[in-house]
């Protein structure tokens, strides 16, 4: 067993643990005032509330989009389907050309929506708190679809999983 004190804490198998709690995979998106895209993958999408309609997700305070993610006016929440793990890869990473070749449509405040994600979520900033090394959105939702059907893409213990199975998914 690990103890929580901070002379013995050990962040990577307190990782390793956090990793055994299986998670949906969401792309963040917002549009900036000078209309350049950002997106970022998180696992750390939840729902808050339903009156009013509140989700949350966090961000690292070292993502290079943070900034962008503080001053938008708003953000699309989509919730990849399993076939979609190569988008997931792609804004996971930092600093390259995320949009390249993804079909996308704008939502509320010009946030954009992934075509062929099983849910969007579009939202406008609620609140921000402190999170340690993250920093957490609330955020009110205005609009909500799943014009897709399909398994979700899940994600355990450092993987992609099918949910049907709990096999490693094969994309």
């Amino acid at each position: 067993m690990h103890e929580g004190s901070d002379a013995q804490f050990d962040a990577r198998a307190f990782r390793h643990a956090l990793g055994q709690f299986a998670t949906g995979v969401a792309v963040v998106t917002a549009s900036t005032a000078d209309g350049v895209v950002v997106g970022m993958t998180m696992s750390s999408f939840n729902s808050v509330s339903l009156d009013p309609p509140l989700v949350l997700f966090s961000v690292a305070r070292n993502a290079y989009s943070l900034p962008a993610m503080r001053a938008a006016k708003g953000f699309g929440i989509n919730i990849l389907a399993q076939h979609q793990q190569d988008l997931s890869n792609r804004f996971a990473r930092a600093l390259e050309d995320k949009w390249h070749a993804v079909e996308h449509h704008r939502g509320v405040h010009d946030a954009p929506l992934i075509t062929g994600a099983i849910a969007h979520f579009e939202c406008e900033p609620y609140a921000r708190h402190d999170g340690g090394d993250h920093e957490i959105f609330l955020a009110r939702v205005l609009r909500f679809s799943a014009p897709h059907e399909g398994d979700p893409l899940i994600f355990f213990r450092g993987r992609y999983h099918a949910l049907a199975s709990g096999e490693s998914a094969r994309n």
